[in-house]
Formats: C-alpha cells, sequence, structure tokens
C-alpha cells in the first residue's frame, strides 16, 4: 500500500468522534463496524484510538461489534486465544483484547463492547454462521447501524443475512474446527458464499432510498447505515433475482462458479 498517508494529519480521538456523529452514529445505539484502519489512519493512539473514539460517539450506553472470525478452519477455536483473521484488518483483533469486551464462542465469532455485548455475541452454533439468531442478525433486530469505514460493502455481513432471508439458493462448502469433551472436532458446513463483490450493488440501492450516508471516519470514506434497511432492500433484490450477487458463468469468477455448481 502507498505511503502517502505518512503525509496525512494525524486525527484526535476528539474529531473522529465528531466525524462519526456527524455521518449519523447514534448515541446509546449499537453498531457493527467494517474497517480498514490502513484507510483510517493516522489516528491518536491507533486503532485502539479509533475504537475510543467511536466508542465516544455512541456514549455510555452504546455498543460496538466487530466481526472477529478465525482465519484457520483446521485449528482449534478458542475464543480467548485464537486470533481474529488477518484480512479482518487489525481493530477486531484490538477490540476483542479490550477490558470489558466479549467475544462469541462460535468460529464465526463477533466481538461486541458495551451493555449490549453479551447480547449480541452470545448466540448458538449456527450454520450458515449470518443466520437469524447469530451476532449479524441480533445487531440487526436490535435495530443497529452498520458502519464501513475504509471498506465496500463486500465486507458488509449484513447482506449474508439478507441473502437468506430472500431466499438466495447456493451454498459453498466450508469446515470449521472445534473442542468437544476436550478433543478437536471438525464441523462441515455449507455456507451461502460467493466472491461478494457484486454487494457492491447495495450501494445504489441504499443511496437510492436516501438510507446510506457517507463521509468521513479519520481519513476512511465511510458508509453508514441501519442494518434494517439495508437487510431489507437486499432481501428484496434477492427475492427477484436469487443470484443477483453471483457474477455471471462467463465472467470466470471462480468463487461464484463454485456457487452455481451448488446448484445441480
Amino acid at each position: 500500500m502507498p505511503d502517502d498517508w505518512k503525509n496525512r494529519r494525524e486525527m484526535t480521538q476528539d474529531e473522529v468522534a465528531a466525524q462519526a456523529r456527524a455521518l449519523g452514529v447514534r448515541e446509546g445505539g449499537v453498531l457493527l463496524l467494517h474497517t480498514s484502519y490502513r484507510a483510517a489512519r493516522p489516528v491518536a493512539g491507533g486503532p485502539a484510538g479509533l475504537i475510543a473514539a467511536l466508542r465516544d460517539a455512541l456514549g455510555p450506553q452504546g455498543t460496538l461489534a466487530v466481526p472477529c472470525w478465525t482465519g484457520d478452519g483446521d485449528a482449534p477455536f478458542d475464543p480467548e486465544t485464537t486470533p481474529a483473521a488477518e484480512d479482518l484488518g487489525v481493530v477486531p483483533e484490538t477490540l476483542r483484547r479490550l477490558p470489558g469486551a466479549r467475544r462469541s464462542a462460535h468460529p464465526f465469532a463477533f466481538a461486541a463492547i458495551g451493555p449490549r455485548a453479551d447480547e449480541i455475541v452470545n448466540t448458538p452454533m449456527l450454520f450458515p454462521a449470518h443466520a437469524p439468531g447469530s451476532p449479524v442478525a441480533k445487531v440487526h433486530d436490535l435495530g443497529g447501524q452498520v458502519l464501513l469505514a475504509g471498506c465496500g460493502h463486500d465486507a458488509n455481513t449484513s447482506l449474508h443475512l439478507a441473502e437468506l432471508i430472500g431466499g438466495a439458493p447456493y451454498r459453498i462448502r466450508h469446515h470449521v474446527t472445534v473442542m468437544d469433551a476436550g478433543a478437536p472436532r471438525r464441523i462441515e458446513f455449507d455456507e451461502n458464499d460467493s466472491c461478494c463483490a457484486l454487494f457492491a450493488r447495495a450501494d445504489g440501492w441504499l443511496r437510492a432510498a436516501g438510507l446510506q450516508r457517507e463521509g468521513l471516519i479519520g481519513h476512511a470514506p465511510s458508509r453508514l447505515f441501519d442494518a434494517q434497511g439495508a437487510v431489507r432492500l437486499a432481501a428484496q433484490q434477492v427475492r427477484r433475482d436469487p443470484l443477483i450477487f453471483l457474477h455471471p458463468a462467463e465472467a470466470g469468477c471462480a468463487e461464484c462458479d463454485l456457487a452455481r455448481a451448488s446448484l445441480g
């Protein structure tokens, strides 16, 4: 990644909190964050400073959640010690280590901090991982918002919930490993999955409906929207076209082709 970020002014935590409030982050609410700290930096205090700024905007009654799953399906998952997947960036691993943070026991874990943290992360071992009853669904059910800071809708886990609600039929085989009675146990399951690049279509749907606000968090171009509004619109689109998030067969997308192949 280019080093141009080194020439940026360091944002204070107060400034980032003010950005979040101006964007529309609700005090006392639930906020699901997907972020690239590289896009947001530099922020005073680093990734922990970014978290602190968002928590300041949320206030003491607000709850901040992040995806925090493992990147290794073969190693037994331990919510206390297993690092978050590297492709999630540094913020989830930072948040899960904070005093008072909670992390779900499911290998497709989320971490949260704030008054609703236990409610969000204490969920059953569900497969597919983002089904109703999962942490991402809990954020939705609690009327939470989603903040994409420095990333697009391809990172938006709420759209996996929308796929399931809308009836997307494709599945890709995955596996995780958990500890069961002191021994590792492999669990294979079918997940609604694809390359997720066409999740970018949600930008148009949300903008047309006036449901997405855009601005900066730190130096990162960011999107903020209500989880319920995004899931509702996306599920409607999936009902109209169940394969709307898959590249056409002629596009040569290996992941989408794998999803198509699951249809038989």
